[in-house]
């Protein structure tokens, strides 16, 4: 490999090395030519030929999203809340998922989402050694949400968040492999249905989530006050009241979504939820992100082990189609001077 490509030079007709160049440079005829290029340059190393037909970044890289090879590939501890399950768990229908926005099938009658929290019905925000709940009371119908993909009016229960060690993955759902900071999961479960969540929880149509993702940029001045409380919730169990919050300021402000069947992102993985996921993010800073990582999984009095990279690996779609809320004008097909070019246009 480290021979010098030259005009002259005699590559036997079989070769790896004249298989990669025709490979590269195409006919014969374009390889001679390339070697005349490259004796002009006195001296070309095989390897920085190689090296120059590659593409490489060094940039940091979100951990394999397959759940077999994240489990068998990682340093760290599995986490126990993952510990008594098999490593690939049944079902057709498993979440999160990447959702790919030109397969996603617009349906024109999904109705708009309509939420309507009230912020009297929050009760404490707890640390339960995966995630931090900011829980609800749930037994009338005072902060529902209905319409979108839902038949019913649905309660919410609680909400969370998940989120990397870095910025550079933390959601739990990515859109065309693009992973956010963190990804925010409101729970609401099917009460005209099921008396209970719990009964909801375990049986079809029993959930709906509403998934928004946060992206790094400016203060979020409404979820500050959920980060001015979280030091006291630092440790595992920890629980504090946390009175007067409406989740209905964590919501953009574009009612675009999609939509899917999906499963529970935590055991039991029951296929009982409705997915709506949110298009547009919402704006944190830095520094909201970095009180989320400072919370532990373990208790006080234990050895910490930062809260971080509490997200399940991606699911595959199976044969499940993913609904659109909108017209997928993302994409413009313009022709201009005889070729067709395809132009993104930012959501």
């Amino acid at each position: 490999m480290e021979d010098m490509v030259g005009p002259s030079a005699k590559i036997p007709a079989g070769s790896r090395v004249l298989r990669f160049l025709k490979t590269v440079f195409g006919t014969d005829k374009g390889i001679k030519l390339k070697m005349i290029v490259l004796n002009n340059l006195k001296a070309f190393p095989f390897k920085l030929l190689w090296k120059m037909t590659q593409n490489q970044q060094s940039v940091p890289v979100r951990p394999c999203s397959l759940y077999t090879c994240t489990y068998k590939t990682r340093n760290r501890a599995i986490h126990p809340l993952w510990q008594s399950l098999d490593i690939v768990p049944e079902g057709d229908r498993q979440s999160p998922i990447n959702i790919r926005w030109r397969d996603s099938v617009y349906d024109p009658c999904l109705k708009p989402l309509k939420i309507c929290y009230d912020p009297n019905t929050c009760l404490h925000i707890w640390n339960n050694g995966y995630s931090f709940l900011v829980e609800f009371e749930d037994s009338t119908d005072k902060s529902v949400i209905r319409g979108g993909p839902l038949e019913n009016n649905y309660r919410l229960k609680q909400f969370h968040f998940h989120w990397g060690a870095i910025n550079d993955w933390g959601s739990e759902h990515t859109i065309d492999s693009k992973c956010y900071p963190a990804e925010l999961h409101l729970v609401h479960w099917n009460a005209v249905k099921y008396k209970s969540f719990e009964d909801a929880a375990m049986e079809e149509n029993g959930l709906a989530v509403i998934g928004v993702f946060l992206k790094l940029g400016v203060q979020h001045k409404e979820l500050q006050k959920l980060v001015d409380a979280l030091p006291a919730i630092k440790h595992k169990d920890s629980l504090v009241e946390f009175g007067t919050f409406d989740p209905a300021c964590l919501m953009p402000t574009c009612p675009d979504f999609w939509t899917y069947s999906g499963s529970l992102t935590t055991p039991p993985l029951s296929e009982s939820v409705t997915w709506i996921i949110k298009k547009q993010p919402i704006e944190v800073d830095h520094n909201q992100l970095e009180a989320f990582r400072m919370l532990l999984f373990t208790s006080a009095g234990e050895k910490e082990k930062r809260m971080v990279d509490n997200f399940r690996p991606l699911q595959p779609l199976m044969n499940r189609t993913v609904r659109s809320s909108f017209h997928h004008d993302h994409i413009l097909n313009l022709q201009k001077g005889g070729r067709q070019q395809t132009y993104r246009v930012p959501p």
